[in-house]
């Protein structure tokens, strides 16, 4: 899923549904919702196709399929919403060098607020340079 999601944050949200996405980088929203969490729903349609037309004859390579865009979506509302965003108040005090990685990585990304000159779109896998300003030896 990692790829796909690095294609889809590139192409789809700082592309053409930038209009869905640009608040959650300029933060010009109001209250505890962002149009950026529309996406949760368009991304939701393909796995409950995929696991009805992979329910239909003996749970199929579709359903499993669904299965990954499901899990992936939990994984990411735990780590993007919760961890980084801090939508939920919790885990604020890691020391885990992964997780710093990811949340400096993600820092990076919203660095740049415009649709452009971004970087840093994946999500459970980042560069190597910020695994390495947290995994010292």
């Amino acid at each position: 899923m990692e790829p796909i999601t690095w294609l889809i944050h590139k192409y789809v949200m700082h592309g053409f549904l930038w209009v869905l996405h640009k608040d959650h980088h300029d933060h010009s929203h109001e209250g505890k919702f962002e149009k950026n969490d529309y996406f949760f729903f368009i991304f939701s349609i393909p796995a409950i196709l995929l696991f009805y037309y992979g329910s239909l004859k003996d749970f199929n390579y579709l359903f499993f399929i669904g299965l990954g865009i499901t899990l992936y979506g939990i994984a990411y509302f735990f780590v993007h919403d919760i961890f980084i965003h801090q939508r939920i108040k919790v885990f604020r005090d890691t020391q885990s060098p992964y997780f710093l990685a990811i949340r400096r990585a993600h820092k990076q990304h919203h660095k740049h607020i415009q649709k452009e000159e971004g970087e840093c779109f994946g999500f459970l896998f980042v560069p190597i340079k910020y695994f390495k300003i947290y995994f010292k030896n």
